[in-house]
């Protein structure tokens, strides 16, 4: 493994050096199909020195500091490379405010850095999270990622237990209203935007189940566990759904 690591360190050496943006961007994106987001943010970096304000480039840097986030060694660096994605998804905002996914890059940030805060920072990286799915989908409603993020933000808020959301409404405010019906709307519609998408329907499954509709939350499941795994976070959603399979048998 190591030898096979720095084969591919020496191998991109002088596309770093000799490639244009374009170029690096191309290498980003194969690396990405590669599940390889640390080769990816590697190629990006020098993108965005090559084309420094690229609001896109800025953006895919963002997409790889929070893929990475999981990878890391212990909480304090988790929380700092989620920072990070907050950090280039806001430059990329900045120059873009009306790309929607620009604006969602931000909640999924904010989702990030929601589990390694505090409660009063979870709190208000919440209301975060949904103000920003829903300005994402007022810029797109055809986004089929907005609504998967508004959907799991329902799901998530609204299965919180009574003495969560005391404390919550108690000592920080309380939480904007959330349903689970709602959630089930909105990750149904992502999936009718993009039913190739086989984290929409994992997802879905775990909105039903909320409902306490079972046998749609396994159908959800099954479908979506019968999809190829294409993307760096397809596996650990469908070991998800696996577990959560495993105890409705």
């Amino acid at each position: 493994m190591i030898l096979r690591l720095l084969a591919l360190t020496l191998w991109a050496v002088p596309l770093l050096h000799g490639a244009n943006a374009d170029e690096l961007v191309g290498e980003a994106n194969a690396a990405e199909i590669g599940l390889d987001p640390r080769q990816a943010l590697e190629f990006l970096l020098h993108a965005d020195q090559l084309r420094p304000g690229d609001a896109s480039i800025l953006q895919k840097i963002a997409r790889q500091y929070s893929d990475l986030v999981v990878e890391q060694p212990n909480r304090d660096e988790k929380k700092r490379y989620a920072q990070m994605a907050l950090d280039y998804a806001q430059r990329a905002l900045a120059i873009n405010p009306r790309d929607p996914v620009n604006v969602l890059s931000l909640a999924v940030c904010h989702g990030k850095l929601a589990l390694y805060s505090d409660t009063r920072n979870k709190v208000s990286y919440s209301r975060l999270v949904r103000d920003e799915a829903e300005t994402a989908l007022a810029l797109d409603p055809n986004y089929a990622w907005a609504h998967h993020v508004l959907g799991r933000w329902h799901c998530e808020v609204a299965t919180l237990n009574a003495a969560s959301r005391l404390f919550v409404k108690l000592f920080y405010g309380d939480l904007p209203a959330a349903s689970i019906a709602e959630g089930i709307r909105q990750l149904e519609r992502a999936c009718e935007l993009e039913p190739t998408e086989l984290n929409h329907w994992l997802e879905l499954g775990f909105a039903y189940l909320a409902a306490d509709e079972k046998e749609k939350a396994r159908a959800q499941w099954m479908r979506g566990l019968a999809m190829p795994s294409r993307g760096i976070h397809d596996e650990p959603a469908k070991q998800r759904a696996r577990e959560a399979l495993a105890k409705l048998d």
